[in-house]
């Protein structure tokens, strides 16, 4: 017998939370809030955590000013002003080098100081990483493994306002911001197969990407 799982927002099909015209289910996660907590995060937003505040009140301004009107890059230059970051650290897959010089032309045009880092940087190989050899891409030659917590720490040196993720590998990214001192956003997000584009696999699931829902084949990766 399959674990019944408790209802979440997934499951909920009014979305009363966001404008009120509708009802709450029965089970939902904003009745079961403590008011002492909803009172506790809405002050922390308010301004009890000065650092929370901000970026909150920058993605909200740009949100309200920019709704549908511009991009992520011009989102990204808009939050980042507001945030008051003069410096902007990148952290950049291999594979999209090319696009972050482009994105590099942007934010110099925007009045920012830039930092890149490469995911290869440090050039470690992944044998020393302990990985075995039969894992690279290509066995038996020098493959430099990635290298999210050096990328964090050369931002950190660098005392970077904001970091920005360009298509760092899934895990990777998570131990970039792990280790970032500054806040991070993401501008590109790794998919190999898709284009860079991974929510196309949730467009598609009753037609081309038809076996994310092959149960066994989900269970074998």
């Amino acid at each position: 017998m399959s674990k019944i799982e408790t209802p979440t927002c997934s499951e909920c099909k009014q979305l009363h939370c966001h404008r009120h015209d509708a009802r709450y289910p029965k089970h939902c996660l904003t009745t079961a809030l403590e008011e002492s907590e909803r009172t506790e995060l809405a002050a922390l937003y308010a301004g009890a955590d000065p650092a929370d505040s901000k970026l909150a009140h920058a993605a909200a301004e740009v949100e309200g000013l920019y709704y549908g009107k511009i991009n992520r890059v011009e989102e990204t230059v808009a939050f980042a002003r507001r945030i008051g970051a003069a410096r902007i650290g990148i952290a950049t897959c291999f594979g999209l080098i090319e696009e972050t010089r482009v994105l590099v032309k942007i934010l110099r045009l925007a009045g920012f100081e830039t930092f890149t880092a490469l995911c290869k940087v440090g050039s470690i190989d992944k044998t020393e990483m302990g990985i075995a050899e039969e894992l690279k891409i290509k066995c038996g030659s020098y493959e430099a493994g990635c290298n999210p917590i050096l990328q964090a720490r050369l931002l950190n040196r660098e005392n970077t306002g904001l970091n920005i993720i360009m298509g760092l590998c899934v895990g990777h990214d998570s131990l970039f911001i792990k280790h970032s001192e500054a806040p991070v956003t993401t501008l590109v997000v790794k998919d190999r197969v898709l284009g860079h584009n991974p929510v196309a696999a949730l467009y598609t699931v009753g037609s081309y990407s038809a076996r994310l829902l092959d149960k066994e084949r989900l269970e074998s990766l």
